[in-house]
């Protein structure tokens, strides 16, 4: 299994979730989550390939706006 898709979200998430101020809400995440898929799939990655490494993308991504880097409360 290629780790490919876990590198390009983890670099993806940094540049574009980290460095900017990014709401919490659900239009947020959303818009996110589909400008993460078009952004691979222009970097010829597909959804499929990076939510076999993080699981789901929305979800990981959530997280990831409240600061947490895990999914476990």
């Amino acid at each position: 299994m290629s780790e490919r898709g876990a590198e390009f979200f983890g670099k993806w998430i940094t540049d574009n979730v980290m460095r900017g101020s990014v709401g919490a809400d659900i239009i947020s995440v959303a818009e996110l989550t589909d400008r993460l898929f078009s952004d691979a799939k222009a970097a010829g990655i597909s959804e499929n390939e990076i939510e076999v490494e993080v699981g789901s993308a929305y979800e990981a991504i959530l997280a990831a706006i409240m600061g947490r880097d895990d999914k476990s409360d």
